[in-house]
């Protein structure tokens, strides 16, 4: 994902001679320069509202013409990155889109419409405390319908609103969809974006996630950088799970293309499996799996083929082969859905990450929460949407 990396030191050399002189300081002003001549352009002043190496970072660069029209503005910073912004109606002030960014060190160019003009430099202090993320899915990758954005943040996030504001999600149909905040698994705090419905095949999303500059509050510290991923959705896969059957189906574009006799966790106690609807997370082959990580003592420690997340909490749709006398019988596993070796690998190989498994019945411990893994599909739209600090 692109990055750029605060710029230290800008570039103060002075310029050619100067139609207008732009002062960096709040209020500041200087008289005009003659320029091709013995025509004198009017004298004009204008101010920068940062200044100096150490400008508090996460506001708006606003630049104010004491007299006459503003015709351009360009505040760029050391590796050639701009802040767009925009002249007010009375062509008096220019004020950036976005904010200034922790440890960078600006360039302001400014022109008025008599022809003055000039440069001035700031820097902004470093920031105390940099926050980072992870996101979900991986750039360039095509997904599953049920496939949410998600982003894990390294430290807390106090001001969710200034975040949420800077992740903007494009889709190539107009999807509608809300972000919605919470808890992951790990404890730390994470936001996804979900839609109304399941994506539509062929969908093409992007985020834009222009975090630079961002201050997350006291104990999470600023953003340095931007971010971004993109994906596309694949075809309509739903794999629906019936534990009090013991059966799983593949459906493709509504047609059922597989149907698995199989075993999931043991009704009654905390090896039961999950009912909701969960999202394939990842497609791990072969593992090993020991009870111990998921609170089940010394039960079992084997190595697994054909393992499929769907949890954080460590529930799986994986080969079962030890299993096989309780396939479409009963659930006798610890908590994961198990097959035949043919049956797993059949189903491995035409899942894709971000389909969702659809599970129903009555012989599960509860339903999928939200946090662990994908499980925003179990609310409501209008409980997810509320779920947005917007």
């Amino acid at each position: 994902m692109p990055s750029r990396e605060p710029t230290r030191e800008a570039d103060s050399s002075p310029g050619p001679p100067l139609a207008a002189a732009l002062t960096a300081c709040s209020g500041g002003s200087s008289g005009s320069t003659a320029v091709g001549g013995d025509a004198e352009a009017p004298a004009t002043s204008v101010s920068v509202n940062l200044t100096g190496k150490a400008a508090a970072p996460g506001g708006p660069v606003k630049v104010t013409l004491a007299h006459g029209k503003l015709k351009a503005v360009s505040v760029t910073d050391g590796e050639g990155g701009a802040l767009a912004g925009r002249i007010s109606a009375d062509g008096r002030t220019w004020t950036s889109d976005r904010v200034a960014a922790p440890g960078t060190a600006y360039t302001v160019e400014a022109k008025d419409t008599d022809g003055g003009s000039d440069r001035a430099v700031f820097a902004t202090a470093e920031a105390e405390k940099v926050n980072k993320l992870s996101l979900a899915p991986g750039k360039d990758t095509t997904v599953g319908i049920a496939q949410p954005l998600s982003v894990v943040f390294d430290h807390p996030v106090k001001d969710k609103a200034a975040v949420e504001k800077a992740l903007k999600v494009s889709t190539s149909n107009d999807t509608e969809g809300s972000w919605g905040w919470l808890r992951d698994h790990s404890g730390k705090d994470r936001v996804d974006w979900r839609p109304k419905e399941y994506w539509k095949p062929g969908t093409k999303v992007t985020l834009d996630a222009q975090l630079n500059g961002v201050d997350t509050g006291a104990d999470g510290g600023w953003f340095v950088r931007d971010y971004t991923t993109t994906f596309t959705v694949g075809a309509a896969q739903v794999v629906k799970v019936d534990l009090d059957r013991s059966r799983l189906a593949l459906h493709r574009d509504g047609k059922q293309v597989l149907d698995i006799p199989m075993s999931a966790g043991t009704p009654g106690g905390e090896k039961a499996s999950w009912r909701g609807t969960a999202v394939l997370m990842s497609k791990e082959g072969t593992i090993n799996m020991r009870s111990e990580t998921v609170g089940l003592g010394d039960a079992y420690d084997k190595m697994v083929d054909y393992s499929m997340r769907l949890t954080w909490s460590g529930m799986y749709v994986h080969a079962a082969p030890w299993n096989a006398g309780y396939f479409g019988q009963a659930n006798r596993s610890s908590g994961c859905v198990g097959m035949s070796d043919a049956d797993a690998a059949a189903l491995y190989g035409q899942v894709r990450v971000g389909d969702p498994f659809e599970m129903t019945g009555t012989q599960a411990k509860g339903t999928v929460a939200e946090g662990n893994g994908y499980g925003a599909w179990n609310l409501s739209w209008e409980d997810w949407a509320a779920k947005s600090a917007l």
